[in-house]
């Protein structure tokens, strides 16, 4: 048996589990000696990776979860959630029918719609929009609607037989409520010669602001008779458009309606209309979730690199410890609190960083736009007004337990390598 076994069995059996001396030596480790410079700059860089991942993951899943929200509160807010189309005969008796469906359990709305394409222009251009023609009392009841009028008023809106359009419609038709829009549709009155189409001027009487720029761009409301003149609908509608209580209880609400209709309908709701859109929207967000997640493990594999080459550099510390008694746990436990402070620290700053951006997303989107005078969100390429920011707080948990999980995992081999270091040998490298 060798001098340095002898005097490693001599020496006292270890200390208490993460006494105070682990620690205050585990942040000896972490300050940085002019040799020892390049270990802590990879410490440095870990945990500046662990940091802006962690940001990073929070505040892209929250304004993931942002656009999914304010998508889906603005698509069904103004569609509706259910959707009834005749099957047999024309919805002509669509007030009886409405009438019937507004008793069913669950459904707060059922509007009467005529829907069709036609041509808005003015003096300054012109674009395509989608009429709705829907009573005056049934586009004060949707809130999106009549609660973001930003010129002109609802009021008397069937009376005037004028029209209700979109503020971006508006501004790229150079119109003001008040104006004049004129409408085209090919499908006019029918001569010996065909078709012609059918021309004609409306006031503007109101101009809304959803906060979608497709919808603001090409929605045109125009009172339910005069456009079932306009669109040659002898008195019938295209479609009648539910809104229910709970989105989320679509189909419990349609087996409501199948289960005693009015009529024979075909009914379809905002999921099936909009499934491809929102099931792009989830994978988008999976795959984000991967990609950043990958710039967390990368951090978590420099504090690897960081710890190994720290040992190395700490081989004769390490000999000199054990021969004074330190047990294996004792060094292993050193460099796992050393590695695991560079993980937690930098996850709990990427957790402060990461929220507080997404909670002041939009002050900060409007100073950098200050800063360098352009308009880095642009609404007709992004759907939205603004962007959005949802905070989901189990998300945020679960980003958090991930990063420290990474870290954790990632100084379990540096410091298992550094408690069974043999000192005798560790002294004769040293």
């Amino acid at each position: 048996m060798s001098a340095g076994s002898e005097a490693r069995e001599s020496v006292p059996t270890g200390t208490k589990a993460f006494a105070g001396f682990e620690w205050l030596l585990a942040g000896r480790y972490l300050r940085t000696r002019r040799r020892e410079g390049f270990v802590s700059v990879i410490a440095g860089f870990s945990f500046l990776g662990i940091l802006l991942g962690v940001a990073t993951l929070i505040i892209v899943m929250s304004v993931m979860n942002g656009f999914r929200k304010e998508l889906l509160e603005k698509i069904v807010g103004v569609n509706g959630h259910i959707f009834a189309t005749p099957i047999d005969r024309p919805l002509d008796d669509y007030e009886q029918v409405a009438a019937k469906l507004r008793q069913v359990q669950g459904i707060k709305l059922a509007i009467p719609l005529v829907e069709g394409q036609a041509l808005a222009s003015s003096q300054v251009g012109n674009s395509g929009v989608l009429v709705r023609g829907v009573s005056e009392s049934d586009i004060k009841s949707i809130p999106f609607i009549a609660n973001n009028v930003k010129q002109g008023t609802l009021d008397g809106f069937a009376s005037t037989n004028g029209v209700a359009i979109g503020r971006r419609l508006a501004g790229s038709l150079g119109l003001q409520a008040g104006d004049t829009i004129t409408i085209v549709t090919p499908r006019g009155a029918s001569t010996p010669f065909g078709t012609a189409p059918r021309i004609k001027a409306y006031p503007v009487t109101a101009i809304f602001e959803i906060g979608m720029s497709e919808f603001d761009a090409s929605f045109v409301f125009m009172p339910l008779a005069e456009s079932q003149a306009y669109f040659n609908r002898d008195g019938d509608v295209n479609v009648i458009e539910i809104f229910i209580d709970n989105p989320d209880q679509t189909q419990a609400v349609r087996d409501r309606i199948e289960a005693d209709p009015p009529r024979p309908l075909v009914l379809s709701d905002w999921r099936q209309r909009n499934r491809t859109f929102f099931n792009a929207l989830e994978i988008e967000r999976n795959v984000m979730f991967i990609i950043l997640t990958l710039i967390v493990l990368v951090a978590a594999l420099n504090i690897v690199s960081g710890l190994i080459m720290l040992v190395k550099d700490k081989t004769e510390d390490i000999a000199i410890m054990r021969t004074m008694g330190a047990s294996r746990g004792t060094v292993l436990r050193v460099f796992l609190i050393t590695g695991a402070a560079i993980g937690v620290v930098g996850t709990l700053g990427g957790l402060i960083l990461g929220v507080v951006f997404a909670n002041n997303i939009k002050k900060i989107m409007a100073g950098i736009n200050w800063i360098f005078g352009a308009n880095l969100w642009d609404p007709t390429v992004r759907f939205l007004s603004d962007i959005p920011s949802v905070i989901d707080w189990r998300e945020v948990a679960s980003v958090v337990l991930m990063a420290l999980v990474l870290s954790l995992l990632a100084t379990l081999y540096p410091a298992w390598k550094a408690a069974r270091l043999d000192p005798v040998k560790a002294l004769r490298m040293g």
